[in-house]
């Protein structure tokens, strides 16, 4: 059975939920999301496609938006884009099963709708029209959607086919995306080609995918490595991976990782500051997740300067146990950072990794327990845990989370380094939108008269 497989993408998803929140129109609306306590030099972290059609690109900074354009400038609140997302999910779920939903990102899913034409009696193109205007009757957001015969040429037709379709859904299977994509430039509009990639394949003499697929194999594969294989295979508009594929799969190792950017440069002794609380914070990760590792990487990345610019430093120490106690990460980590880091340069990023994680459990079965301390100090970090999840993660700190290079408190209020609430206290999505105008020959249903457990359109 050939497979059939849609990408939806909510069109300026950050954007297009402020709009909704006000009651603006997200398709008529100019708006930007960026947090102007940050400076004219922060990046937009959406703008809406209003804006987009006047020539302002995504993700650009505030100062690089013309001034003669007035817009509204709406401060993240990161909370309520998962709470829209996850709001968009329990939709898909009303019809699929969750086994044949792949989400890709916070604002993309991708679903294998194979075995669903037949029980819906309906075509791809109408089952994507449909769940689009669902999407547009239920929370008022505009969606694009792409379909393919596999995962790669659905999302080349949401990337690159259904920007130009009246209806936002476009469509390809192997022939057309030969006939119609082979000759199209630039190359960084394919899915997984970036700029890097673009010119070395520039320097090959290959400047199309057509010129890719009939380019020598093995040149691309010697070229590329693994990823030539892969390259080469989506030239020819060809993905064998399956979403059943992707839910399925396994990584030898894990890891558990902690980052952060500061937003100014930060001296040696300002930075180790910050060190202890990202250590500490790894430690309370492994305890939520209750594994615990063997060692521990920290990557320090310094201030850049136009004239100068000093290559990151790095390294790795193991424990002498596994473990997930803050105690002993963060003095692992101290003599690592007083060995390899530089004292004189300033700081602008810290990344620290668990590495090669493994469940509690195969820890205690070992002859080598943990001692009665480690017991008692995992009890504690536990009850943290507890305490934070019920009162907030500011509920309970350490005295240098209150100290001026510190940045914890500031950081338990955001998420993915935005804030999560913004201005404004509630975050919950609007219900009850009015119904808009649905494309003719396409039927809505509420939410409160489907039948959830036969889940027809």
């Amino acid at each position: 059975m050939d497979h059939s497989y849609l990408i939806i993408d909510l069109k300026s998803f950050y954007a297009s939920c402020e709009c909704v929140m006000r009651g603006l129109d997200p398709m008529t609306t100019d708006l930007v999301v960026a947090d102007a306590e940050r400076g004219r030099g922060t990046i937009c972290l959406a703008v809406s496609p209003s804006l987009k059609a006047k020539g302002v690109r995504n993700r650009c900074r505030i100062f690089e938006i013309p001034s003669r354009f007035r817009y509204i400038m709406a401060t993240p609140r990161m909370q309520l884009y998962l709470n829209y997302s996850a709001e968009i999910y329990s939709i898909y779920l009303d019809y699929f099963c969750k086994n044949d939903i792949f989400v890709y990102s916070v604002d993309e899913a991708f679903i294998d709708i194979t075995g669903y034409t037949q029980l819906y009696h309906k075509t791809p193109h109408e089952m994507a029209r449909f769940l689009l205007c669902e999407i547009e009757h239920r929370l008022g957001l505009p969606a694009s959607c792409g379909i393919g015969t596999n995962l790669y040429l659905a999302k080349i037709a949401l990337d690159i086919t259904a920007k130009h379709a009246p209806d936002r859904i476009g469509s390809l299977d192997e022939e057309t995306f030969r006939r119609t994509l082979w000759q199209h430039t630039p190359l960084t509009d394919f899915w997984r080609i970036g700029h890097g990639i673009e010119r070395r394949l520039q320097r090959m003499g290959l400047f199309t995918m057509g010129d890719v697929a009939h380019a020598p194999y093995k040149a691309i594969r010697k070229a590329f490595g693994i990823d030539g294989f892969l390259l080469y295979d989506h030239a020819w508009g060809r993905e064998p991976t399956t979403i059943a594929e992707i839910h399925a799969y396994r990584p030898e190792t894990q890891s558990v990782s902690e980052g952060q950017v500061l937003l100014r440069d930060y001296s040696y002794t300002e930075a180790r500051v910050v060190l202890v609380e990202m250590a500490d914070q790894l430690a309370l990760s492994l305890t939520s997740r209750h594994v615990v590792t063997s060692s521990v990487t920290m990557c320090i990345v310094y201030s850049s300067r136009p004239d100068f610019v000093l290559p990151p430093t790095s390294g790795t120490i193991r424990l002498d146990t596994t473990t997930n106690a803050s105690s002993k990460i963060t003095n692992a980590l101290l003599e690592l950072y007083t060995r390899i880091v530089l004292t004189g340069h300033p700081i602008r990023r810290i990344l620290l990794c668990a590495n090669h994680v493994e469940p509690e459990d195969e820890q205690e079965l070992s002859l080598f327990a943990p001692p009665e301390a480690e017991i008692k100090e995992r009890a504690r970090q536990q009850t943290t845990l507890y305490l934070q999840q019920r009162y907030g993660k500011n509920a309970l700190l350490r005295a240098t989370d209150l100290l001026e290079a510190a940045t914890r408190r500031q950081r338990n209020e955001q998420i993915g380094g935005h804030k999560a609430y913004g201005d404004k206290e509630t975050v919950e999505p609007r219900k009850n939108f009015p119904a808009l105008r649905r494309p003719a020959g396409v039927a809505g249903t509420a939410p409160a008269k489907r039948n959830r457990a036969r889940g027809s359109f």
